[in-house]
């Protein structure tokens, strides 16, 4: 039986064009790029990527921090049939090398001061043919701007796409081992797009606005799609840098509605001083993800913002298409039944989750084992890594390597990876329970648990805590968590650092605090009971 063609998914952006052409789609501090001008734009890169050499299925490399280039890029890229490969612009030069050499990509597009990640893909890889400059091009390199007022004009020219053709290697964060290309398609994307619309922002329109304060090579730049798909401004912020204050003072100077984050960036909004001082009321839906928030955050950002969280959990290989808390299954108050304490949401529409033994055989509810999810936002699989897609898309189920449970009502409760678990007495400890009992603490602002060896309880726990006052002493946390925490759970050495190292999403490293404390020596010299 023949079959049509998939939507290329730049339609999502030249729709939007002929709908709203004068209206605002990208404001950056003064200036504003309307959609007729950003679409018009993205045709004259296709032109100038095609003389150079780029064709359907060739891979476009970005190494940029939020911008108007880096923002276009995409669009250019699905337009040719091509696969944007952005990454994350605060990764070192032989990091950015090996996604360059790995992805084989052709050409590069980077702001000008990343000559030492540009001249790093240069080395590792065979397949750089081209690098394009967003700012001041050194010789033998070609200048953005340059490129597109060389092809100003250009006819709109849109390559044809079935389903499966990838358009974006989204790159994992790498955690364990090299990151891999997890490679995202077009029929895939038009999916996600549609359910994160009708899940995470409904009822947007060319009348909300959007801002970025994540990087657009991620999560946000997925959030990005669903804004340009219903014609609403995205605002980037003029530093990279989060700056509470100049955040705010956005939210309230172009009445921003929704924006994406993590769940320690909202902490850190909602808790500077500035958020009592602009105007946010039209905030309508603040969506964080990549880690769930503790408790006691959550219900900050409700007092202070009101009910406009929605929590999503996902991974870059569903893009982020696994579960959802919305505002109405939020709330402050502990005795409220719509408060589902711990929760991540339901699945999402369209997408089915269970909980999977060792045998992957489905679980009952409150039973803990693997997450695992199928249906349309299901990656094609890993560019060039057979292997790693087989071990995680098997038994016709992908598998996140998180640990979680459901309840009778099918809400999803994350206990933590598995790598994060440790067996502690022959008992099975998650760290995540651990952490939030511990964040109820009036002194405890972060918390990380993690399990050490241990020579006769096989592993024990360690907690890394940030606290808000000097003198909390490691018997003042034991004693908090007598009565609300199982002995054998219990941390057997407290440490208390200024701060916790994050990834460049904002999640906690618990690779590096087990570094850090192997490093400094503390191990052996901890306070235990």
């Amino acid at each position: 039986m023949s079959q049509a063609q998939a939507a290329n998914l730049s339609v999502l952006l030249s729709q939007t064009a002929a709908l709203f052409p004068a209206r605002a789609g990208l404001i950056l501090e003064d200036r504003t790029w309307t959609w007729h001008e950003i679409d018009s734009r993205v045709d004259a890169l296709v032109q100038g990527l095609r003389a150079l050499g780029m064709q359907p299925g060739h891979k476009l490399l970005v190494q940029s921090r939020n911008n108007l280039a880096l923002f276009e890029s995409c669009w250019a890229a699905f337009r040719m049939g091509a696969v944007w490969v952005p990454v994350n612009f605060r990764l070192t030069p032989p990091e950015v090398a090996y996604l360059g050499s790995s992805s084989e990509a052709t050409v590069m597009l980077a702001e000008d001061g990343f000559a030492a990640h540009v001249d790093a893909v240069r080395g590792a890889s065979a397949h750089l043919r081209h690098v394009v400059t967003i700012g001041v091009p050194r010789q033998g390199e070609q200048g953005y701007e340059a490129l597109i007022a060389a092809n100003a004009g250009a006819q709109k020219s849109v390559a044809d796409v079935e389903a499966d053709t990838p358009l974006w290697y989204f790159y994992t964060s790498g955690t364990t081992g090299k990151p891999k290309a997890a490679v995202l398609t077009h029929g895939q994307l038009a999916f996600v797009v549609a359910n994160h619309l009708a899940d995470l922002i409904p009822g947007t329109t060319e009348n909300d606005c959007s801002i970025a304060v994540a990087p657009l090579s991620h999560g946000a730049g997925i959030h990005a799609l669903l804004n340009v798909a219903r014609g609403a401004a995205t605002v980037l912020p003029s530093s990279d840098r989060l700056e509470p204050r100049a955040f705010w003072s956005l939210v309230e100077r172009h009445k921003v509605s929704n924006l994406f984050t993590v769940p320690t960036i909202v902490k850190m909004l909602v808790e500077d001083p500035s958020v009592d001082e602009f105007d946010h009321r039209s905030l309508r839906y603040v969506i964080y993800a990549g880690a769930p928030m503790y408790r006691a955050d959550q219900k900050r950002a409700l007092q202070k913002l009101g009910p406009v969280l929605v929590q999503y959990f996902g991974l870059g290989e569903v893009t982020g298409c696994i579960t959802v808390l919305p505002p109405t299954m939020h709330s402050a108050d502990d005795a409220d039944a719509n408060a589902h304490i711990g929760s991540c949401g339901r699945p999402r529409t369209g997408m089915e989750v269970a909980i999977l033994d060792e045998q992957m055989q489905r679980l009952p509810a409150g039973a803990v084992g693997e997450i695992c999810c199928r249906g349309p936002a299901v990656f094609a699989g890993y560019f060039n890594n057979p292997e790693a897609t087989a071990k995680a898309v098997r038994g016709g189920w992908f598998h996140t390597g998180d640990l979680g449970r459901m309840d009778a009502q099918g809400l999803l409760y994350i206990t933590g990876r598995e790598s994060d678990m440790y067996i502690s007495g022959g008992s099975n400890v998650y760290p995540r329970e651990v952490e939030e009992i511990l964040l109820t603490h009036p002194a405890v602002r972060e918390a990380a648990v993690l399990g050490l060896p241990d020579a006769k309880w096989g592993e024990v726990g360690v907690a890394v805590l940030v606290c808000d006052r000097e003198g909390v002493t490691a018997e003042d946390i034991l004693g908090h968590l007598d009565g609300r925490c199982a002995r054998y759970r219990w941390p057997r050495r407290v440490f208390f650092w200024e701060s916790l190292p994050k990834s460049g999403y904002g999640k906690v490293t618990k690779n590096e605090i087990r570094r850090l404390l192997s490093e400094r020596g503390e191990i052996g010299e901890a306070t235990t009971h």
